[in-house]
């Protein structure tokens, strides 16, 4: 049996969005409605939190965590599994703004989602001793920054 070559290019991929964007089904008020204030506002905020997340902890504080971790004996799990967890991370934590953002102003979502993001995390973590206390003074406004973002994003376009 011969298999036929698939062959991926930005020209076949621009006229696959082309045929996609006119398949019937994207014609109905409802589905669009729904691409364009759910999953693009979440897909965003996803995306802008997996960056916040992937330039903290893998560029300003790796070294942290890595000796924190050394020192406890232990390897900083940097592999591509932990990447893919921390994907899915940023998705929950962009469904949950969008969730809080429905009855919450924007500081009111930023707080809350960063209370449940990042303080609860940094509770846990710290209480199996697995945190580096050292890292909170460039986390602590980094991720505040983040759920502002991540908050602003999602309430701009949902």
């Amino acid at each position: 049996m011969i298999i036929p070559k698939f062959e991926l290019s930005l020209k076949s991929f621009a006229l696959f969005l082309r045929e996609l964007a006119t398949h019937p089904i994207f014609k109905s008020k409802k589905i669009m409605n729904v691409l364009k204030k759910i999953v693009l506002p979440l897909l965003l905020a996803t995306v802008w939190i997996s960056i916040s997340e992937f330039i903290r902890n893998e560029f300003l504080l790796k070294s942290y965590w890595v000796d924190h971790y050394k020192g406890m004996g232990l390897e900083f799990p940097g592999k591509p599994v932990n990447g893919a967890i921390w994907g899915i991370w940023s998705l929950v934590f962009a469904a949950s703004i969008l969730v809080i953002s429905k009855k919450f102003t924007l500081m009111q979502t930023t707080l809350y989602s960063w209370c449940i993001g990042f303080v609860m995390m940094w509770l846990v973590i710290g209480n199996l001793g697995v945190l580096p206390y050292g890292i909170l003074v460039y986390a602590i406004p980094l991720s505040m920054l983040e759920a502002f973002i991540a908050s602003w994003i999602i309430r701009k376009l949902a």
